[in-house]
């Protein structure tokens, strides 16, 4: 079956660490609310009225997610797909947190956003699409090969991260998961995708065309 690469227009890419900060700012908000849950209730008593930390982590979490897809917008005129499902599935996650006062829906949240990325690039993958650059809004060019092995390993590794959460929040503190999903699930996707680098090299358009540039500006030798 022929993978056809599914990729967005092309536009000018953000800076790298512009798109961290929106991405990384919730999650940090996230982490420091939770850990600081107590003094922020009695510094702010309408936070109190939320709950335990973990409820007014969720709540600022909710409204730091809203500002980075709001800034998003404002900064650089579109808002990725990925960002914005993931936060579409923390308002909803969120909210049932809040209302029903349980926290295990909050944990959930990884597990459904990693779980529905891994479904659309691996089913996509079946029906012979490669979703992958419109899922990260990615600014490079490959080859159909080269879309289709990259695609595989970042669902496989979906599908990881979602098992992954499972086994963290069902098994550690709520303290111990929101540490881990900070300073644990950030650096293990980081190192993968990393290692993603020499397949990314091997099948570059970029690359190809040019080798291929060179290759016809070299002097033909007599």
């Amino acid at each position: 079956m022929t993978i056809q690469p599914v990729k967005p227009a092309t536009r000018t890419e953000p800076h790298p660490l512009l798109k961290l900060a929106l991405e990384l700012g919730p999650l940090l908000v996230f982490f420091f609310a939770n850990s600081r849950g107590e003094w922020l209730a009695a510094t702010f008593p309408l936070l109190a009225d939320l709950g335990d930390p973990i409820f007014i982590a969720t709540g600022l979490f909710m409204i730091a997610t809203a500002v980075s897809l709001i800034a998003s917008w404002l900064m650089l005129r579109t808002v990725p797909m990925m960002p914005l499902i993931s936060g579409v599935v923390v308002f909803v996650f969120g909210a049932l947190t809040l209302y029903l006062q349980n926290e295990t829906f909050i944990k959930m949240k990884p597990t459904i956003v990693n779980t529905m990325f891994g479904t659309i690039l691996l089913g996509g993958l079946f029906f012979g699409k490669s979703l992958l650059g419109y899922v990260f809004d990615a600014a490079f060019r490959l080859d159909a090969e080269g879309w289709r092995k990259l695609t595989l390993r970042w669902g496989v590794f979906f599908f990881f991260l979602a098992v992954l959460n499972e086994v963290v929040w069902r098994s550690f503190s709520t303290d111990f998961w929101v540490a881990f999903k900070v300073w644990g699930t950030m650096p293990i996707t980081i190192a993968f995708t990393m290692a993603q680098m020499p397949l990314i090299m091997r099948h570059s358009l970029e690359a190809k065309e040019k080798a291929a540039r060179k290759a016809l500006e070299k002097p033909t030798e007599g």
